[in-house]
């Protein structure tokens, strides 16, 4: 067994492989750019190594580097964790001509299913059912746009080196070809060091459904059952379970001996993913294959009690598995929710800024359930436009399936980030839906169902009453510090500006808010709050809640999971006026195109003067990887061009002006 481990990543994978090289017993050397500093990776690990700038290309993705950080630190090994490194053949041969080991699959085994184009090439001979499309790389947006017609639209460009999400865009027409196929490789450059691409045909409502798989050197893999990855959003897993809701016993089992088959003709050494697009028929064909530990892992490890990084090391180290297929069992019901930073009320756009707050839910088992949280930040930490956006992953656990999304729905309630825009209450919007609920999923679930974008929920009458009821206690107790003189049981109040009149009463530990329309009584028990706290915790007629609160310029914002009201607590006098009060009205900025994000400026593709369509593409901006074109939202005259390439930007910050 090795003795120290170099860990060739960062954030939440690179705590989480510390972990559990702790648990070993094993020495851990990071490594960090100029951003990452002071995060959690370095403070946890034994040693860190600095080496370079921000940019993935001038620090994580050279090779060079991390094997010179591993000379001098004596590191036996190198654990490239997910993106990076992790699928780069080269790099592990890179290590091997060095006498140090890659934590991962050999070599042949990266080439042969690790490169998107190779893999479709391989399985194909394999006489493995693929998605139809071009098996071979794209010249350029000609060749882009001949193939793609030639396949029929919609169709997929896809970096051939592409994971998580990056460099990958749905093009349905030949609009969408043009402007999509130089985005897209120009994402694959900066985030894997290789910008070449491949298209296949996009299928339609179908359900990702992936099958974790596990191998060591001695001829040996089984599969751990599978996860259902359906809930994307820009290609990228949201929402992640194992096992899968569509799937029964004999579906499973042909998808997992298939999944092993691939895995064992290439002589598969370690953890990896096989990928299949399933219909709702239960009809599923090979997608591709990721040589590499998922950022979805931990729901495996959650119903299969296999610690997926442990058996990564052991297989490294030439240790052969502990069990075989017929030793390996699905025990409950695992749900994973990955914590975003991005803002899902203006098109899940990436949010950069410092975690002013960060409260994650405690972890650990309490009453049936388990919640475990990965996360490689703290409070006070910053998110910066040059990685990844993902803040933690959130992770719970059940017997059934209803008890493990219950689970984290209570969860996400406890979760409290403030300081950038995150997913959190879309989040706690997807858990109270009854279509996942039932488990009617596909990659297009949050198209249909929030097909005008995310705006919140309506509130329920549970959360109108929890709305009421922590906004009278937090005026209650805000009254008696302030001005005890004017304490009161007859109060209006206001949410949203829906009017209810109350009458509310302190009892034993307690507090009673009574309807006077029609008679209900709440009574509002356990509850933890105090001024300046951003959270109201406590139990509703029984029934247990936490609540985001925050102070506005007269009342409070209560948001409980994805529903949000202003809350106002005022005497019914104070009431009448205040419902003659003129609404506040929003700047006007119809004539101006803002940045929806901050980032870098990519391109500025419209001048002074020029004429431009609604729809027009007018700029494109960069952050945490990702290349987002701007586009005019009217027809108009452009007055004036703020900004140039190579600026950075602030969200709102104006672009373009139109006369």
């Amino acid at each position: 067994m090795f003795s120290k481990i170099l860990i060739a990543n960062r954030g939440e994978i690179a705590v989480r492989i510390i972990k559990t090289c702790r648990k070993l017993g094993i020495a851990t050397v990071v490594v960090y750019s100029e951003a990452d500093a002071d995060s959690m990776a370095v403070e946890m690990a034994d040693e860190a190594v600095f080496i370079g700038p921000p940019p993935a290309a001038q620090s994580y993705l050279d090779a060079a580097k991390i094997i010179d950080a591993c000379q001098r630190t004596g590191a036996q090994a190198v654990h490239p964790g997910f993106g990076f490194l992790s699928e780069n053949a080269t790099f592990a041969r890179a290590l091997e001509s060095e006498g140090i080991v890659f934590i991962g699959p050999n070599p042949h085994a990266i080439e042969a299913m690790g490169d998107k184009i190779e893999s479709k090439k391989f399985a194909a001979k394999a006489g493995v059912s693929t998605v139809p499309g071009h098996v071979g790389e794209i010249d350029d947006p000609a060749h882009a746009i001949k193939i793609a017609e030639e396949i029929g639209y919609p169709v997929m460009i896809k970096a051939s080196a592409g994971g998580g999400g990056k460099g990958i865009r749905v093009a349905w027409n030949r609009k969408d070809v043009e402007e999509g196929f130089p985005a897209v490789r120009a994402e694959a450059k900066a985030s894997f060091g290789d910008d070449r691409i491949f298209i296949e045909k996009f299928i339609e409502s179908p359900r990702h459904v992936e099958i974790q798989v596990l191998g060591d050197k001695h001829g040996n893999v089984v599969h751990l059952f599978e996860r259902e990855c359906s809930i994307q959003r820009r290609n990228q897993k949201v929402i992640e379970e194992a096992p899968s809701p569509l799937l029964d016993e004999a579906t499973r089992n042909a998808m997992g001996e298939q999944a092993v088959a691939l895995a064992k003709a290439v002589g598969y050494d370690s953890a990896g993913t096989v990928e299949f697009v399933a219909g709702q028929d239960k009809s599923f064909f090979f997608l591709e294959m990721n040589t590499r530990l998922q950022v979805e892992h931990p729901v495996t490890e959650m119903i299969t009690g296999v610690d997926l990084v442990e058996q990564m090391i052991r297989s490294a180290a030439g240790q052969k598995l502990p069990f075989a297929q017929k030793d390996l069992k699905i025990t409950g019901w695992a749900v994973e929710s990955r914590i975003y930073a991005e803002d899902p009320y203006r098109g899940f756009l990436p949010s950069i800024g410092r975690l002013v707050r960060y409260d994650p839910p405690a972890e650990g088992e309490a009453h049936g359930t388990i919640v475990r949280n990965d996360a490689g930040v703290r409070e006070g930490d910053e998110i910066s436009m040059f990685y990844d956006p993902m803040i933690s992953k959130l992770s719970t656990w059940a017997t059934t399936r209803e008890a493990a999304i219950d689970a984290m729905g209570r969860a996400l309630e406890d979760f409290h980030i403030e300081g950038l825009g995150h997913n959190v209450p879309f989040l706690a919007a997807v858990m109270d839906q009854d279509r996942f609920r039932s488990g009617k999923l596909s990659t297009n679930y949050i198209k249909d169902e929030f097909p005008e974008g995310f705006h919140g929920t309506a509130p329920t009458g549970f959360q109108r009453d929890v709305m009421a009821a922590v906004g009278c206690a937090m005026h209650r107790v805000m009254t008696r510090r302030a001005a005890p003189h004017l304490m009161r049981e007859d109060w209006v109040v206001v949410e949203n500006g829906d009017r209810r009149q109350v009458r509310v009463s302190n009892g034993d530990d307690s507090l009673t808010v009574a309807f006077q329309d029609d008679g209900r009584s709440l009574t509002l028990t356990d509850v933890d709050w105090r001024p300046g706290k951003p959270t109201f915790a406590g139990k509703l007629n029984g029934e247990v809640f936490t609540a985001a609160v925050r102070p506005a310029a007269e009342g409070f914002v209560i948001r409980h999971r994805a529903a949000q009201a202003h809350v106002l607590v005022l005497t019914p006098r104070s009431a009448e006026l205040h419902e003659k009060l003129p609404p506040k009205k929003a700047a006007d900025t119809s004539k101006m195109v803002l940045s929806p994000m901050p980032g870098l400026v990519v391109s500025l593709d419209v001048t002074a003067g020029q004429e431009v369509r609604a729809g027009e593409a007018v700029a494109v901006i960069e952050a945490m990887k990702m290349q987002n074109i701007i586009r005019a939202e009217r027809d108009g005259t452009v007055k004036a061009v703020n900004a140039k390439a190579g600026d950075s930007v602030a969200a709102d910050e104006v672009l373009v002006e139109f006369a």
